[in-house]
């Protein structure tokens, strides 16, 4: 159905590099579901390509979501701590190479209050930047939205920037088109990777394939009956004025999948119907074999808070250089 060969960008790596207990120690925060997790550990397939095993063993992860850790422990594995991450950050062990994490961006986001880092949730990087601190590892990536890089938001991220680099890391950002790595959705994101002295993390490279559109990405699934065993379950909500009310151009990647839609998410390409959660996690570029142990609305805020395997994959091989190097 699929073309099977690896799209520019994606690399065969030998089964034998990064299985468990031969890699990079990973730190990972506000872990969620396990998009990034997934991500960085690599070996895992996606509209018919191999993304291989990278060389990362996820030591210890934290959400304070109970569902999300559900999923994480379902399809990553038993290391997620569940709880407040301040009251959870003794359980860590002493040392990581590698502090990865989505710090929550609810309050710099442009649909959220705009409250930016003195809001409760955003505010929440100061956990990461302890546990940087902590830790010491030789890199960190911390993952946001695109709004921290607007101008009502230049002062937050100039503090995040420097409570990092206080820490004694190099930290660059750079914005990514989640469409230009394999991902069928318009998502744009904010990574922030930190270097200790003696390591220079170079970005990966978009790839120069076309986008992947919408149908490539979920045809198969359109006549599909419901299937809650595998996620196939839809919003019934009614047409709203309000966002969530476009539809899906079959032959355009889709439109970015938010966390707090409500029940009005986007709208299948053709049939009368709203997209289903597999659907959903198709365009977030999750594996079909990935289950999010969650109903119907729990899972729309885990699929859309996640960050994209396949963008965490590419951003992962590029620390995995640099670390080598």
């Amino acid at each position: 159905m699929f073309d099977h060969k690896l799209p520019h960008g994606v690399e065969e790596l030998p089964d034998s590099v990064g299985t468990t207990g031969d890699g990079f120690r990973v730190v990972s925060l506000f872990s969620g579901c396990g998009g990034m997790d997934l991500g960085f550990r690599g070996g895992f397939k996606f509209l018919g390509n191999d993304y291989r095993r990278l060389p990362f063993d996820i030591t210890w992860a934290n959400d304070v979501n109970a569902a999300a850790c559900r999923s994480y422990r379902r399809n990553i594995g038993g290391h997620v701590v569940h709880g407040d991450i301040w009251q959870v950050m003794e359980t860590m062990p002493p040392h990581a190479d590698v502090v990865i994490g989505g710090f929550p961006c609810q309050d710099i986001s442009v649909n959220g209050k705009g409250a930016g880092l003195a809001g409760k949730r955003s505010g929440l990087y100061r956990a990461m930047v302890e546990v940087v601190g902590r830790l010491k590892p030789r890199v960190f990536v911390a993952e946001n939205v695109k709004g921290l890089l607007m101008r009502p938001h230049q002062d937050a991220l100039r503090q995040v920037l420097s409570d990092f680099a206080s820490l004694g890391y190099h930290v660059q950002y750079q914005l990514y088109h989640a469409v230009q790595f394999g991902v069928p959705q318009t998502r744009d994101r904010v990574f922030i990777v930190g270097t200790l002295p003696d390591i220079q993390f170079r970005p990966p490279n978009p790839m120069d394939t076309k986008p992947v559109s919408a149908r490539q990405a979920i045809h198969d699934l359109a006549h599909l009956a419901e299937d809650p065993a595998i996620n196939h379950v839809w919003s019934r909500a009614n047409r709203s004025p309000e966002q969530g009310d476009r539809r899906l151009v079959a032959d355009r990647p889709g439109y970015t999948i938010r966390a707090e839609c409500h029940g009005n998410i986007q709208w299948h390409y053709d049939n009368p119907r709203r997209i289903s959660m597999r659907e959903a996690a198709r365009l977030q570029s999750f594996p079909d074999d990935f289950i999010f142990d969650a109903k119907l609305r729990e899972t729309e805020r885990q699929v859309g808070n996640a960050v994209p395997p396949v963008l965490a994959w590419h951003v992962a091989k590029a620390v995995a250089d640099s670390l080598k190097r």
